[in-house]
C-alpha cells in the first residue's frame, strides 16, 4: 500500500511527537537540579550552572515522599493484579464462549469507558463510605479496578481472538478444563497482550489524582499525586522541589516501560491482527 505521506513528512511528524513527549520531562529534570534563585533568573538558563541534589533531599524531608511512593505502589500493584484477573475472565468469555447479547456487552464496555471520572465521584464516594473503606487501600483499589476493566478487557479480547482455537481443544481433549486451558494455554500465548493491559492498568492507578484526593484524606494513606500537591504553600510554590518529587514519581513507570517495551509494542500491534 502506498504511504499516505512522504517519508520526510512522516519523519517530521515523528520528531514533533517525540519532542512534545520528551521535552517536558527533560525540562522537569533540569528544574529539579536548579536552585530557586537560578530558576527565576532572567534570561532563562537551560543547563543548571551548579547542579544540586538538595531538592531531592528536601523532597523526602519536607513531605513523607517515601510513604507516598509506597502507597502508590501498593495500590497500583493490587489494582493491576485484580484488573488482569477479572479482565482475563471477561475477555475470554466474550472472545470464545457463545454467549447471548455479546455485541451489546461490548457496546456497554465501550460506553462505560467514555464516562468522565468526575461524574462518578459522588456515587463512588458514597459507596466507599457505606462500605467503610475510606482512608484505606481498598478505597482506591476497587474503583481503579472498575475504571481500568473496560480498556483492559478490550485489549485482551482482541488478542485472545488471535489464538487458534485448536490449541484449547487439544488441551481439553488431554484432560484440561476450560479454565485450565485459559490459564495454561491462552494466557501464556497472549503474554504481550497481558503485559499491555497490565501496564495500562498500572499507569492509570499510578497517575490518578481525583479519587485519591477525595477518598484518602489521611496522611497515612495518601498516594504520590496527592502528596506532590502538598509541597506548595499559600504563598510559595517551590518548583525545584516539586520537580524533584515528579522525577521520583516518573522513574517507576519509565523503568516498567523500558523493561517491557518490546512485549507492549508487540501486544499493541499483534492484538489488532486476527490470524
Amino acid at each position: 500500500m502506498k504511504p499516505i505521506a512522504p517519508a520526510s513528512l512522516r519523519r517530521l511528524a515523528a520528531f514533533a511527537v517525540i519532542v512534545n513527549g520528551l521535552f517536558p520531562l527533560f525540562w522537569i529534570f533540569l528544574t529539579s537540579l536548579k536552585t530557586e534563585a537560578e530558576l527565576t533568573r532572567v534570561p532563562i538558563t537551560w543547563p543548571p550552572h551548579a547542579p544540586t541534589l538538595a531538592n531531592y533531599l528536601r523532597a523526602f524531608s519536607d513531605q513523607p515522599l517515601a510513604l507516598y511512593l509506597f502507597n502508590s505502589l501498593v495500590v497500583a500493584l493490587m489494582s493491576t493484579a485484580l484488573t488482569l484477573f477479572i479482565a482475563t475472565l471477561a475477555a475470554y468469555a466474550l472472545a470464545r464462549l457463545n454467549i447471548g447479547y455479546r455485541d451489546l456487552a461490548l457496546g456497554a464496555i465501550i460506553a462505560v469507558s467514555t464516562f468522565p471520572l468526575v461524574t462518578l465521584l459522588v456515587p463512588l464516594f458514597q459507596t466507599m463510605r457505606t462500605l467503610g473503606l475510606l482512608n484505606s487501600y481498598g478505597a482506591l483499589v476497587l474503583p481503579y479496578t472498575v475504571l481500568s476493566l473496560p480498556v483492559c478487557t478490550l485489549v485482551l479480547i482482541s488478542f485472545f481472538q488471535t489464538i487458534p482455537l485448536d490449541l484449547e481443544n487439544a488441551a481439553m481433549i488431554d484432560g484440561c478444563s476450560r479454565v485450565g486451558a485459559l490459564f495454561r494455554i491462552v494466557v501464556p500465548l497472549s503474554a504481550p497482550g497481558v503485559f499491555t493491559a497490565g501496564l495500562l492498568a498500572f499507569v492509570n492507578s499510578w497517575d490518578e489524582f481525583l479519587l485519591a484526593l477525595s477518598f484518602n484524606s489521611a496522611t497515612r494513606w495518601r498516594t504520590l499525586p496527592v502528596g506532590i500537591m502538598l509541597y506548595q504553600g499559600e504563598f510559595a510554590f517551590p518548583w525545584p522541589e516539586i520537580s524533584a518529587a515528579l522525577v521520583v514519581g516518573i522513574v517507576p513507570v519509565a523503568v516498567l516501560i523500558v523493561l517491557f517495551q518490546q512485549r507492549v509494542i508487540s501486544g499493541l500491534t499483534a492484538g489488532g491482527v486476527k490470524g
